[in-house]
């Protein structure tokens, strides 16, 4: 990934105070130990690459290997090394592409479905316990930020991709 341009124009104190936290959130929600607490909770034993690549399929139709390799910001080749072994477990399937019948889409199955909302629930459970003395107020405002965060995070990554320029978001 390139490394984008140093400035001179100083960084607003809020944004590093925003990075520092989400640093930590990042550390704190991928320790090995905490993903073997999520599993223990949620009944399921998989790797934190496997719980990735099911969280991103459960948000959509079946997709294409590639497709999901996109969207996970990894290479190809370690999708189809953890599809293969996803399937084997049973938790995905391949299904025909209605576009293209000599391609393949990767689609949950029931087992997997059923993983994915076992280990979600468990998740929420454990952030509505770290949350639990927010306000309603303070909670749907939370929310609202970090859905606006994530969209404004999207749009200035497709522009990048986009207009072709090294790592500006």
């Amino acid at each position: 990934m390139p490394t984008p341009p140093h400035t001179t124009v100083p960084v607003s104190p809020d944004i590093i105070e925003i990075e520092r936290a989400l640093t930590h959130i990042s550390y704190l929600t991928n320790r090995v130990r905490q993903h073997e607490r999520l599993m223990a909770l949620a009944g399921v034993s998989l790797d934190r690459a496997a719980v990735a690549i099911l969280r991103a399929m459960a948000d959509s139709d079946a997709l294409r290997p590639g497709e999901l390799a996109v969207r996970l910001g990894v290479e190809a080749s370690h999708i189809t090394r953890q599809v293969q072994q996803l399937q084997k477990s049973g938790y995905v399937t391949r299904v025909p592409d209605p576009d293209d019948r000599r391609a393949q889409r990767v689609q949950l199955t029931p087992v997997g479905r059923d993983a994915i909302d076992r280990i979600r629930d468990a998740s929420r459970r454990g952030m509505e316990m770290a949350l639990g003395d927010w306000s309603p107020q303070d909670l749907h405002q939370l929310a609202t930020l970090f859905h606006r965060m994530v969209d404004n995070f999207l749009s200035h990554s497709v522009e990048d991709d986009d207009a072709g320029s090294p790592g500006t978001a």
